[in-house]
């Protein structure tokens, strides 16, 4: 079993990437496979609405010129999907935007590719708004036909400077369980195929 993880945060090594870890190494510690890439701060464009992917269903994007491409093809590879963004004025930022958009209208056009994986969003907010971008996030995988697992609470973590979110011991807790239950459930959807 295998989860990719992409991080929309343009900081690589803040406070997104400590939340996603923090989930990865839950996964990593029940034996599942992770991977995590770095689409934040990648020059990405939004959906062209070209509907080329409706017409080819080859499972990808027609825009070549960027990563999004990419990262459709771990996510439709994988077994779960973590999408992690920073709070951006009480939304996702527009790289993850970008990909929602285009990995969503992908995933459609090739008979809901992306049915019964495993979705979990993760969040970092300096203050407020992190819940719109839990939901945006989750929203896409609901759209998907994807399974969300819970965390007792929303997958967010609070923290400004870098590496702030350690000291929200709340929020830690609650992606470790995030990490906990999602490894659980890949397991038992596994079993159940």
């Amino acid at each position: 079993m295998k989860v990719v993880a992409i991080n929309g945060s343009p900081r690589s090594d803040g406070n997104t990437h400590i939340l996603i870890s923090s989930v990865l190494e839950e996964l990593q510690k029940a034996g599942i496979e992770t991977d995590i890439i770095q689409l934040g701060g990648e020059v990405v464009r939004g959906c062209s609405a070209c509907n080329r992917c409706w017409k080819n269903q080859n499972r990808r994007c027609d825009l070549e010129n960027d990563c999004v491409s990419f990262c459709i093809e771990q996510m439709a590879n994988a077994d779960g999907i973590i999408i992690g963004s920073p709070t951006y004025f009480a939304n996702v930022t527009t790289e993850i935007k970008a990909l929602i958009d285009r990995a969503g209208s992908v995933g459609c056009a090739n008979r809901n590719m992306f049915r019964r994986k495993v979705g979990a969003a993760v969040v970092s907010a300096s203050r407020e708004g992190a819940i719109h971008v839990f939901n945006s996030i989750t929203d896409f995988f609901l759209i998907e036909e994807m399974i969300v697992p819970g965390s007792g609470f929303w997958n967010t973590g609070i923290g400004f400077d870098k590496g702030g979110v350690l000291e929200d011991e709340e929020g830690m807790n609650t992606l470790r369980t995030l990490g906990q239950n999602m490894a659980w459930l890949l397991q038992a959807t596994r079993r159940s195929m």
